[in-house]
């Protein structure tokens, strides 16, 4: 080897060496300022996980934009939006503690908090605990016009979408079909598929029908209703709604009308079953974590608006008696200080 050569590896090594100093140096300088805040008592970063739904529907840009407000405003929080199944998946990630937040339906929150119906087998859900009434869903049902399909049960012996497993979807399709003297296990071809594989699978004539419980405008229902030499009608269901009523509560099942204007195609008003979503949290929040998580919603509404329109039906609750699971108590100061502040009367 030439000296030039011997030089050349030396002042390799050498710039190795120095690396291999300064990477121990960065590491325990990080290590020194761990111990040091910790010994001082300095905030930790706090991590939360938000159960939101699949990528067609309005929960998961919805969450995705509230779990970015989150952690630019709250300091020393994480927060992150998990695509989910959505409802019923939800609450069972909650139960099992893999998530702080999640959105639900009211009437699959219903079912948790008994015990009851998808969550038979896990039992009640004790922990959860509801922040906000979000926004109303809506129940589409969605045939291709034309099809002879008009009314719930026209759906007899047709192949039928009726969401996702796991979803609230799912829930209330069920007990439409049940309320319309159908069998939704026996009377049609039963399929379980997401909003976004619902809306493929119906423009490729793969099912006759799909099912949807969702804000307005849900993209994927958006996206299915502009397609080319495809034209979509919404079946009416709120002639079902009494039977609901009467079988699962006043409080849980509304009428509401989704406008001809909401999706291309249509040319009138259809009434539909209507149910609230909500925003719930584990018990083991602190008040003054839920309280901090409610303020960065309600000022920063317009954030949420400019995510999705469903946003901008977000308001501060006024009653806590109607609600399937008990308010953290955190909500109740956040929601009683607002109305002292708004120069409201004190809530009960």
């Amino acid at each position: 080897m030439s000296e030039g050569q011997r030089s050349k590896v030396k002042g390799q090594r050498e710039i190795r060496g120095r690396k291999g100093f300064l990477a121990v140096l960065v590491l325990t300088s990080d290590l020194l300022l761990l111990t040091f805040n910790l010994a001082c008592g300095a905030p930790q970063p706090h991590f939360l996980s938000i159960a939101t739904g699949g990528t067609g529907g309005v929960y998961y840009p919805y969450g995705g934009a509230l779990a970015r407000l989150l952690t630019e405003k709250i300091p020393n929080t994480q927060v992150t939006a998990e695509a989910t199944g959505a409802s019923v998946d939800n609450l069972k990630y909650m139960q099992l503690g893999k998530v702080d937040l999640a959105f639900t339906l009211a009437d699959t929150l219903a079912e948790a908090v008994k015990g009851t119906g998808p969550f038979a087998s896990t039992g009640a859900i004790g922990s959860v605990r509801t922040l906000a009434v979000l926004y109303t869903n809506y129940t589409h049902v969605v045939v291709r016009q034309g099809s002879g399909i008009r009314t719930i049960k026209d759906l007899r012996g047709h192949t039928v979408s009726v969401g996702s497993p796991g979803s609230g979807t799912e829930l209330i399709a069920d007990r439409v079909l049940a309320a319309a003297g159908l069998d939704p296990k026996k009377d049609i071809a039963r399929q379980a598929l997401s909003v976004a594989e619902s809306a493929g699978a119906l423009k490729d004539g793969k099912i006759d029908a799909l099912f949807w419980s969702g804000g307005l405008p849900t993209g994927a229902i958006q996206d299915l209703a502009a397609t080319p030499g495809f034209t979509m009608m919404l079946l009416p269901s709120d002639d079902v709604l009494p039977f609901l009523q009467r079988d699962f509560g006043r409080e849980l099942y509304g009428v509401a009308l989704i406008p001809a204007t909401a999706y291309r195609g249509m040319t009138a008003d259809v009434g539909t079953v209507a149910v609230k979503n909500l925003l719930v949290a584990s018990s083991q929040l602190s008040d003054d974590l839920v309280e901090q998580i409610l303020r960065v919603m309600f000022d920063n509404k317009d954030t949420l608006i400019a995510a999705h329109p469903e946003a901008r039906h977000l308001e501060r609750s006024v009653s806590f008696d109607n609600a399937p699971a008990p308010y953290h108590s955190g909500a109740i100061k956040y929601y009683k200080a607002s109305a002292i502040k708004s120069d409201k009367a004190p809530l009960p």
